[in-house]
């Protein structure tokens, strides 16, 4: 299953086998709680006029679709941020391909926070999993290929460590994380700098010696540009698969080759077979459909 290998920020529990490292996800607790005060406001008003205080619930949380699930311990901070005393007992792991009526996790707490809790948990889960599911589609064509599947930049506002956590956890792979941690020179860059060369010159000046510098080409001649500028990485933005294949020619192997725009599950062994390094793929992310998850409470 794959993990955030950074270290959390502040101590926590210790992980448990199937937890992913949310703490180490920055603003994660904080997304919890703003979704929650989206929600509830000031207060619940059909659960807090309907339910007792100290009255107790279980809730199941099943898979109504073929999916893979993403966000179990989002869920859990849902609960646990309304009843610190909540019990989330997860029946898989994140990673894990569900059929139609799995469990994702039973949850004993306080009738009122299962119910004040369930669509913020849900909207999380269901989302979160579409992602999984989207990403696993698109990394099961690669397979063993020699080209790696990666997300973009293209997120919800405020969901990107989430989202691409998801992605991860799917099978696929993340590009750059935001504008912070990697050097993407694309069109706009290029007419503001004066041309690729100016671009990638500047980019070099600010740079350390460990990173790289990818250009984005819409063309052929963009192609030999960026090649002469030393480019690390050459981005073939929205190309057919003719143009494509003499891009990758062109290229030899002086630099990796990536794929933007138009990258569908069904052209992914088409470009592996072109000799593309890897291919960004928005719609991971932008596309996913939420899967149909369902909560059941019933008293205890």
């Amino acid at each position: 299953m794959p993990r955030d290998d950074r270290k959390p920020s502040r101590p926590g529990p210790p992980a448990r086998a199937w937890e992913p490292q949310w703490n180490a996800l920055s603003g994660v607790a904080s997304l919890v709680d703003l979704a929650l005060s989206e929600d509830v406001g000031t207060g619940d008003m059909t659960t807090d006029a309907l339910v007792d205080p100290e009255a107790m619930g279980l809730a199941l949380i099943k898979a109504k679709e073929p999916l893979v699930v993403a966000g179990l311990a989002v869920a859990e901070t849902v609960f646990s941020l309304l009843d610190p005393e909540a019990e989330f007992v997860p029946g898989c792991e994140d990673g894990d391909s569900l059929a139609p009526g799995a469990v994702l996790a039973e949850v004993t707490a306080r009738m009122r926070a299962l119910l004040t809790g369930e669509r913020t948990a849900l909207n999380f889960l269901q989302r979160l999993s579409g992602v999984a599911t989207q990403a696993r589609r698109f990394s099961s064509r690669a397979g063993n290929l020699g080209i790696r599947v990666t997300d973009t930049r293209k997120t919800t506002p405020g969901w990107r460590a989430l989202e691409k956590y998801a992605v991860r956890v799917g099978g696929a792979a993340n590009h750059r994380m935001g504008l912070f941690d990697g050097i993407l020179i694309k069109d706009n860059h290029i007419v503001a700098a004066g041309g690729i060369a100016a671009a990638v010159e500047m980019a070099r000046q600010n740079l350390h010696h460990l990173a790289r510098v990818e250009v984005e080409a819409a063309t052929l001649d963009h192609v030999a540009e960026a090649l002469s500028a030393g480019a690390d990485v050459i981005m073939l933005d929205n190309m057919d698969d003719e143009t494509v294949a003499e891009a990758v020619q062109r290229i030899a192997g002086k630099a990796l080759v990536e794929v933007s725009g138009n990258v569908t599950e069904e052209r992914i062994p088409t470009l592996a077979l072109l000799g593309v390094d890897i291919v960004s793929v928005g719609a991971l992310t932008h596309s996913a459909r939420a899967v149909d998850i369902s909560m059941r409470v019933k008293g205890v």
